[in-house]
């Protein structure tokens, strides 16, 4: 752990941020200013974009980080090429950058405390079998790229492959995509990453071929389900929301804070844009949820990062869900995630006990009635 680089302060402050959280939430520009020096340093010596690139170029409207990409160049997601003028994939028009695997049930997917497959929420008509769903498999579509650049990411290999050439081993189509959906022991289709976000206009077509071959094979439940950090352009995120909404999937949003500046300095993206479309995306799709009640549309999951995740940014997120709970008249369960040290902040602890127990009754407290913690192995009395 280090010191805060403005007040002094010792302990729960992370090398790779180098400020607290009390200094982020006081003097952010200030703040700010370290915080973009470190992330910049880190991203140039990956070979990708600093920041959004804003051209001159190809704007690209995917996702918040509104890209203008510059002949040649790559978006902030490592993604998105302008080739000739045109933007496209990485991999070129209609393909993925993904590797796949068969995840058995019970998943342990974030929103697997609601899961059809593993608590017959749906049944009959999104679960074909009361309790879990032995023998069966989430098909776990990972994704490389991502529209933020999280200091504690899970999975930084992807960032690795899209800053070297190695990506080239993940190139899927979206036929080999549909029939490895088409297992009939498959009966989940999950996409994580990185974050599938960068490859939604490509995914989407993907999970409409999935769910018209699964009735015409009568393989059903065929549920789509996606973990994204919200990030995306209402009408993408609209159209892939449906999907979930008739095939009986979810929609995992991860809020990663509250106040923009804490955002900004965990994720590298604008915290003020940010957090505008998370609000913007998750009012829409609670919503949406009004017209399933069972199982949620949309999960909640905050990742409780030691030191910046605290029972304040929690309880800012939790209240803005219980506002769209009572509005739409519907259940968004939340998910609270123990943090594990891993790629730029090993150098903080894992969640501690306290920490969680904490943010759970500042959640419970704003008024959300499904509160969970995730990853309970890793809680500890770690401060």
């Amino acid at each position: 752990m280090a010191r805060c680089t403005l007040c002094g302060r010792e302990g729960l402050v992370s090398e790779a941020i180098g400020v607290c959280a009390d200094c982020l939430r006081r003097r952010p520009e200030e703040a700010l200013r370290v915080v973009r020096e470190r992330r910049r340093r880190f991203r140039q010596a990956l070979g990708l974009p600093e920041e959004p690139p804003r051209g001159p170029g190809a704007p690209c409207k995917i996702c918040v980080n509104e890209c203008i990409i510059p002949e040649g160049g790559r978006g902030y997601c490592g993604v998105w090429v302008n080739r000739s003028g045109r933007l496209e994939p990485l991999p070129g028009h209609g393909k993925l950058l993904a590797y796949t695997y068969l995840d058995p049930h019970p998943t342990n997917c974030t929103a697997g405390y609601v899961c059809p497959a593993n608590t017959s929420r749906g049944y009959p008509k999104y679960t074909f079998t009361p309790g879990v769903e032995k023998g069966y498999y989430n098909l776990a579509v990972f994704l490389l790229g991502c529209p933020l650049d999280c200091h504690f990411c899970q999975n930084p290999e992807h960032k690795l492959h899209l800053a070297g050439d190695t990506w080239k081993s993940y190139v899927k189509t979206v036929e080999q995509l549909v029939e490895e959906a088409m297992n009939p022991r498959v009966t989940c289709i999950c996409y994580f990453g990185g974050d599938p976000t960068p490859h939604l206009p490509v995914l989407i077509a993907a999970s409409r071929r999935i769910l018209e071959e699964a009735k015409k094979r009568r393989q059903w439940p065929k549920r789509i389900c996606w973990e994204t950090d919200g990030l995306a352009s209402p009408p993408l995120l609209r159209e892939a929301a449906k999907l979930s909404l008739v095939s009986g999937g979810i929609v995992k949003i991860d809020w990663k804070a509250w106040t923009p500046a804490i955002y900004e300095a965990l994720t590298g993206a604008n915290g003020e844009k940010a957090l505008r479309r998370l609000r913007e995306n998750t009012a829409m799709l609670a919503k949406m949820a009004s017209e399933r009640p069972e199982p949620p549309l949309l999960v909640i999951s905050v990742l409780l990062v030691p030191g910046y995740v605290d029972a304040e940014e929690v309880r800012g997120i939790a209240s803005y869900v219980a506002k769209l709970m009572e509005e739409h008249g519907v259940n968004i369960p939340m998910v609270l995630l123990a943090f594990h040290p891993d790629f730029r902040m090993r150098d903080l602890p894992p969640t501690s006990r306290r920490h969680a127990l904490e943010a759970y009754r500042a959640a419970r407290e704003a008024g959300v009635k499904e509160v969970f913690i995730g990853n309970v192995w890793l809680l500890g009395d770690y401060y």
